[in-house]
């Protein structure tokens, strides 16, 4: 199914949404999950609770590029689910990497201003993001928004892990010179 076709159904208010969506998107859904949360269970239970957040916000909201807004869903409550268990005691400190690793190159947060400023923050990282060959794209969404391994992220581009590691400090140093040209606090 089309997601146009998937997304009528939720402004249809037709059950039958939810269950197109997990059968197109589930195991892209479990996939975001896991690479943070590293535990079966968790990741499925974020998997049905994006589902159940997709259907509480569909309509009013109509998502251009579907799929990318089921991930964020899934990779913030992903996150949220980490923090909330204690990165200590589970998850192989992975997120704890993938965080240190983008120290440099995202804002550092702070009261309300930074509230105010993300919508600013947002294009000028996205317009970042453009700046990058689209291999170098490619990679630092796998590795830091679908939280890939670098392993994992060797194997889908066929590259070693010095490359890819080469790779991503690039394009996390170009993102960083980026965004403090456009007056973004790092």
């Amino acid at each position: 199914m089309e997601d146009h076709e998937i997304l009528d159904l939720y402004f249809n208010r037709k059950e039958e949404a939810i269950t197109e969506t997990r059968n197109k998107y589930g195991l892209r859904l479990y996939k975001v999950c896991i690479n943070i949360l590293r535990a079966h269970e968790d990741a499925e239970e974020i998997v049905s609770d994006t589902l159940l957040k997709a259907w509480g916000v569909i309509p009013p909201n109509r998502p251009e590029k579907f799929g990318a807004y089921l991930a964020k869903i899934a990779r913030n409550l992903s996150i949220n689910k980490w923090q909330a268990r204690g990165a200590a005691r589970r998850g192989g400190g992975e997120i704890n990497l993938l965080l240190s690793e983008l120290e440099d190159c995202i804002p550092a947060q702070g009261g309300p201003e930074v509230e105010y400023e993300s919508a600013r923050v947002q294009e000028a990282i996205n317009a970042g993001l453009a700046t990058l060959d689209k291999s170098a794209r490619a990679a630092f969404v796998l590795r830091y928004f679908h939280g890939e391994s670098i392993k994992d992220v060797c194997e889908r581009f066929d590259m070693s892990e010095s490359k890819v590691k080469s790779i991503l400090f690039r394009a996390r140093k170009k993102l960083g010179a980026y965004l403090e040209k456009e007056g973004v606090a790092l």
